[in-house]
């Protein structure tokens, strides 16, 4: 079946990030890996957002980074528009980046202190080559600008001079500013006010509805997913665990971690929040460089049975269609 027929725009199969680690004399020898990502496969359909979710360190963001080429696969294999990135020329490279971008976490630390909110918009545009004019290159800015929410009369300030969510818009519109198919989301709002995280969502549904964007949507909280996302991706300590259509996550969560994260979710009603079922995960998350054998969620799981301790589950799906989980306990 080609791209084109099954829909997916993002395909990433077995994918795995090993960063080695050194030390003794002059840090020559080598200790070991860090396994960041471990065979992870998922695929994104155009025009969807799928959210990935899990702990700081389980390596969403740096599954992000590989589907940006901006860290080399170990091994595995992306796929975007059916065309393989996984490894491109410098000249690939750059025309890929026409098409896929990034908003940053850190809507300060990723604008430059020293341009303005104009220059800051407008670098992409000269990069690319994207106007032919002074003209045509400040009408695109002041478009972007008012696209985001923002007055284009702001255009000569510079970042310190906006508030958090202010420039966080900044970082869209200069996301947006190459009409890219496919935007990585990194942690967007987590930096945020939680009444400015709701507009800064609202925002991204707007967009992704007007310009046909797909997102891959990484968080660490689940209730913000929740919002904006089609189906969501758990991960933990670089394997994903499960996989669930939006609706099907929420309401019948299969592998054990996921029960504890949604757990561990407020909820503003005292009788709803009484009543519900109490999932909690136990001790710390183990390290990356020296993952438990079997499952890697067996020393914390409250369900863990022998074969957790000997043998890794498959992410199998799970009797709904499209319900996938990694658990040898469902």
């Amino acid at each position: 079946m080609s791209n084109k027929e099954n829909n997916n725009l993002l395909e990433v199969n077995g994918v795995s990030k090993f960063f080695p680690v050194h030390g003794g004399f002059i840090f020559k020898r080598k200790l070991g890996d860090i396994k960041a990502v471990d065979r992870v496969s998922f695929h994104i359909k155009r025009g969807e957002t799928l959210g990935l979710v899990g702990e700081s360190g389980c390596g969403k963001t740096t599954t992000g980074r590989l589907i940006l080429n901006l860290e080399q696969a170990t091994r595995g294999t992306i796929k975007f528009d059916g065309k393989d990135i996984t490894h491109l020329r410098k000249k690939e490279n750059q025309a890929l980046k026409r098409q896929m971008q990034v908003i940053f976490q850190d809507p300060f630390g990723s604008l430059n202190p020293r341009m303005t909110v104009r220059e800051i918009v407008g670098q992409p545009l000269i990069i690319h080559r994207m106007t032919t004019g002074k003209g045509e290159y400040l009408d695109k800015i002041d478009h972007l600008l008012e696209i985001v929410g923002l007055n284009p009369g702001m255009g000569d300030r510079y970042p310190h001079e906006f508030s958090g969510g202010q420039r966080q818009r900044v970082g869209i519109a200069r996301a947006i500013s190459l009409k890219p198919e496919f935007i990585v989301c990194d942690e967007p709002v987590s930096a945020l006010d939680v009444s400015i995280q709701a507009q800064i969502i609202n925002l991204l549904e707007e967009l992704q509805e007007e310009f046909g964007l797909t997102y891959l949507f990484i968080a660490h909280d689940l209730a913000v997913v929740r919002h904006i996302s089609d189906r969501i991706a758990v991960m933990y300590l670089g394997n994903i665990v499960e996989v669930a259509s939006r609706a099907d996550l929420y309401k019948y969560p299969k592998h054990p971690y996921t029960r504890g994260l949604l757990s561990a979710v407020p909820i503003p009603d005292p009788e709803v929040e009484a009543k519900r079922e109490q999932f909690v995960i136990k001790g710390e998350v183990p390290s990356l460089m020296n993952p438990p054998e079997g499952c890697k969620f067996h020393p914390r799981c409250p369900r863990a049975i022998p074969i957790c301790q000997e043998r890794p589950p498959l992410l199998l799906e799970q009797g709904d269609a499209g319900h996938w989980a990694a658990c040898h306990n469902i």
